[in-house]
């Protein structure tokens, strides 16, 4: 599968950059968003835009998705115009949005009735890293399907791993999304309390970043922090969803998350709170407001 007629749904933050990371490796790419807008940078790029999901899947060999939710993948793949209906057999669907893994596993089981190969491929790097094509992406499913759809994630991703069958991927980014919001939190409620003595901080998470409690989120987020800029990598509200995803799966294999739970809850909070939109490394401004501080 060295060149691919691929069709991409959903052209957002992730998705766009990675439709034309493909174009870019010499793949021929129909891409489809609800909003059309968003496919200009595709088309702009070489890339085609189509008017429906069935326009962009006829002809495809590979079926990318990028999409926010569990529903939303669901609605792509089993709607009356989705990839199930105009899929031809053999065609491999890469789910890269992150969801839940009994849904994925449903749906990889659907896809294999219909003669269809599905790979879920959730990435971590956010959108600095969609468009720098340095992804992290955690892959399930057959392995034969991982080793033929090499070529797209390395037009896409830097790290790319092959992590169990169907559902692998999205139970390793439930993971992922645990550690990084624990780690923002921490961040967060170190530079409020860094301020708070009226520490230089910059300097102050400079030297942290370079011991032990360095971390791509302090080098990543820091600067977020210190400027109190917060514009979206990657919006609390799609946060706060993936840590449902994080207590929900917890709780149906018996295992106790005390930590994830409450960063669940502090996510919660700043999404109830009106900053859903922000970059989820305003989780500062909940700290912020609980410590009553500007």
């Amino acid at each position: 599968m060295d060149v691919s007629a691929i069709a991409f749904i959903g052209l957002g933050i992730m998705g766009g950059p990675m439709a034309v990371h493909l174009v870019k490796a010499g793949h021929a790419v129909t891409g489809y968003n609800r909003t059309p807008e968003k496919a200009k940078p595709l088309a702009a790029a070489g890339g085609r835009a189509a008017e429906s999901i069935a326009a962009a899947v006829t002809g495809a060999e590979v079926v990318a998705l990028m999409v926010p939710d569990s529903a939303d993948v669901q609605d792509v793949l089993t709607g009356e115009d989705g990839v199930f209906a105009h899929a031809a057999p053999g065609t491999l669907i890469i789910d890269f949005s992150s969801i839940r893994p009994d849904v994925t596993r449903e749906l990889a089981e659907e896809a294999g009735r219909r003669g269809l190969r599905y790979l879920d491929a959730p990435v971590s790097g956010g959108e600095a890293g969609a468009r720098n094509a340095a992804l992290s992406i955690m892959v399930g499913g057959d392995a034969a399907d991982f080793e033929a759809a090499g070529p797209i994630f390395d037009a896409v991703g830097k790290t790319v791993v092959h992590v169990g069958p169907s559902g692998s991927g999205q139970t390793v980014k439930a993971a992922n999304q645990l550690i990084v919001a624990a780690n923002i939190e921490a961040l967060a409620e170190a530079v409020v309390f860094l301020r708070a003595y009226g520490v230089d901080l910059e300097a102050a998470l400079e030297v942290l970043g370079g011991g032990l409690a360095g971390s791509a989120v302090l080098t990543q987020k820091g600067a977020n922090m210190v400027g109190h800029s917060f514009e979206p990598g990657f919006r609390i509200a799609l946060h706060h969803k993936d840590m449902g995803i994080v207590t929900s799966a917890a709780r149906e294999a018996g295992v106790v998350l005390p930590l994830g739970a409450l960063v669940a809850q502090l996510v919660a909070s700043a999404n109830a709170t009106g900053d859903g939109s922000l970059d989820h490394s305003a989780l500062l401004r909940g700290v912020e407001r609980l410590s009553g501080t500007p």
